[in-house]
């Protein structure tokens, strides 16, 4: 087994200049959408030389330390057997896998790990069962705040597809790294059940851990489009295990569509997340390096965020301090993207009237921002998520069947209709 006690997230990526934190930390409810290409190296893994080919990523989530309620019920991680399941954006034929304990203060081990084609309800289909290695080895332990890249591995992935990742953990931090809004059900059984075929019986959260990334060895016109949010992008709203997020839909869009259908999409969303400032999560200004330029084939950023941020503040002088700040924040974002060859498309916050953020003053905040995002030209295109979910008949408020009951987050239709609003033309 590979230990891997000092190498940081970091060490497994180009190192890039960090983002510029000259802002007050905030809280937001802004969407960044992108796609880039950056340095494939990891601890272990060389760099093919084939220049045919290219990593690009399929599919993705954010990381964060999971909050007490949110941490992995009873039994817990250690020496059990986790089996979690992610639906992928494109596919291919040869795959690496991340893993991420960037937020533990505790070694993590890994004693083994498979991929399987999920069945539904924690079973698998056993011909498709595939082990993981990292530097040859069956595990690997991943450092405080470090990561870890698998071996590239043959597998016969098709778009869309849901993939189960079961792993089976020695010792765990009793702090957790991982993804708390994943809408997707996770399995626990105890002891050593690699590869048993039916988790159905098994102890169920709905959250994920440890697990960071995919990506596919495609041909070079592949690419993918990263998408910076909140609990809008996150899912908040969508159905649990239905993979039908607004990012879900639009992936399904752009793989129908033949001069899209080889472009993934990494959703970045963190429920509750802020951009100015640690609200759930690290503010999209932190974790915009981590997070959207460390992804594998990145040539698009889409952000939605800010509600949050404006959401929060107290007085009419703060909202319109966070609305100046976060315009500063979106244009230390583009600048990096750009940098990075990425092409930054700025979505407008949707309305949050009737809801608990909904004030006079944060209403104004709002629309500041969203006609700097339509008019400043900053942005390379706009996708315009209010337009789409805007109620005529109250232009403050969604569409009443496209939220969820708060009149903050869309609802499904309210997904279905935000990712139908993104013009496909963006990525041809």
């Amino acid at each position: 087994m590979i230990d891997i006690f000092k190498a940081s997230r970091s060490s497994f990526f180009r190192k890039r200049t960090p983002v510029r934190r000259s802002l007050p930390i905030i809280t937001i409810g802004f969407t960044l959408l992108i796609v880039g290409f950056v340095n494939s190296n990891a601890v272990g893994i060389s760099r093919c030389p084939d220049t045919k080919e290219i990593w690009v990523g399929t599919w993705s989530t954010a990381q964060q330390l999971v909050e007490p309620h949110n941490l992995p019920p009873t039994p817990g991680l250690s020496n059990k057997t986790l089996r979690q399941v992610v639906c992928v954006s494109i596919g291919g034929s040869r795959l690496r896998m991340r893993f991420s304990n960037e937020f533990s203060s505790q070694p993590v081990t890994l004693q083994a790990v498979q991929i399987a084609v999920s069945k539904g309800d924690g079973t698998i289909d056993p011909a498709t069962i595939t082990n993981l290695t990292f530097n040859g080895a069956a595990g690997v332990t991943l450092a405080p705040g470090g990561a870890a890249l698998s071996d590239p591995f043959a597998f016969a992935l098709q778009p869309r597809m849901e993939l189960a990742i079961t792993i089976y953990f020695g010792q765990t931090s009793p702090d957790v790294t991982g993804h708390p809004g994943s809408r997707t059900t996770s399995y626990i059984l105890p002891g050593n059940q690699i590869s048993a075929v039916d988790f159905s019986n098994s102890v169920k959260t709905d959250h994920w851990y440890v697990i960071d990334g995919i990506d596919v060895k495609a041909p070079p016109t592949a690419a993918a489009v990263a998408v910076l949010g909140n609990s809008i992008t996150d899912g908040r709203g969508s159905g649990t295990n239905k993979q039908n997020r607004w990012t879900d839909v639009l992936a399904q869009r752009l793989l129908e569509n033949p001069a899209t259908r080889q472009i993934g999409v990494l959703n970045l969303g963190i429920g509750g997340n802020c951009v100015l400032r640690e609200c759930l999560g690290p503010s999209a200004l932190d974790r915009f390096e981590r997070d959207v330029l460390n992804q594998s084939g990145v040539r698009w950023l889409i952000i939605l965020e800010g509600i949050n941020d404006i959401g929060q503040t107290a007085s009419q002088a703060a909202a319109e301090r966070v609305a100046r700040d976060l315009i500063d924040a979106f244009e230390q974002i583009i600048e990096k993207a750009h940098a990075a060859g990425i092409r930054v498309y700025g979505a407008t916050l949707l309305p949050f009237g009737k809801s608990f953020y909904d004030t006079d003053y944060r209403e104004e905040a709002r629309q500041r921002v969203n006609a700097w995002i339509r008019n400043s030209g900053r942005f390379d295109e706009v996708i315009d998520f209010e337009k789409a979910l805007q109620n005529p008949e109250a232009p403050q408020t969604i569409l009443p069947e496209a939220h969820d009951g708060d009149f903050l987050h869309p609802s499904e239709t309210g997904h279905r209709i935000m990712g139908s609003a993104v013009n496909l033309k963006l990525f041809e």
